[in-house]
């Protein structure tokens, strides 16, 4: 009863950190100027976020640690750029903002229907406990792969019908050392290294 009790207690804790997470009020805005250059515009940035450009095959073609919080705006010339699409992404502490842009001889369009935030996966640990929480609103399947001293100790994927993926792995409270949990989720890898 008491173990009931304290996992449904973390769930809550850990449910309630990702709505205050998810209640974040970043903003992008995107202009297309006269002379073929584009603006990016992002309000409520932090500094040690990244923007990243990446061509349709993921070979990134810009890449830019954020340097002050704040608003960020930058003018970008991609008339230089082959034809295809390219993504912009905001990486941000628990989330990314991903917008797509279609480059046509010299000319960006920014493909606004397709702009989306990602929400990151959280691993956090508390004495041989792992908790993993993610706002999947799109209710996609994540993998969660498990290495103790580089060797898989478990594999699993974790499915949600509500939005919310929470899942507690408890370690072995013997074998000390050194832990991996890698997650794939969104066509992205994310991996959190923990020794106990």
């Amino acid at each position: 009863m008491k173990n009931t009790f304290k996992k449904n207690l973390v769930v809550a804790l850990m449910f309630g950190t990702l709505i205050g997470y998810a209640k974040d009020n970043t903003k992008s805005t995107i202009n297309n100027n006269v002379d073929d250059n584009v603006k990016i515009v992002f309000k409520s940035v932090k500094k040690g976020q990244a923007l990243t450009i990446a061509n349709e095959k993921g070979l990134t073609v810009y890449k830019e640690k954020i340097k002050n919080t704040g608003n960020y705006s930058k003018t970008f010339d991609l008339t230089n750029l082959e034809d295809g699409l390219y993504t912009t992404e905001l990486e941000k502490d628990f989330e990314s903002v991903v917008t797509k842009i279609r480059i046509k001889d010299g000319k960006a369009t920014f493909l606004e229907s397709n702009k989306k935030k990602i929400y990151k996966p959280i691993v956090r640990t508390e004495g041989n406990l792992v908790l993993i929480s993610k706002i999947a609103l799109n209710n996609k399947p994540l993998s969660v792969d498990l290495y103790y001293e580089g060797n898989l100790i478990n594999s699993e994927t974790l499915k949600s019908d509500d939005g919310i993926v929470n899942r507690v792995y408890k370690l072995s409270e013997v074998e000390k050392g050194n832990y991996q949990v890698i997650i794939k989720a969104d066509n992205k890898v994310y991996t959190k290294d923990i020794t106990i």
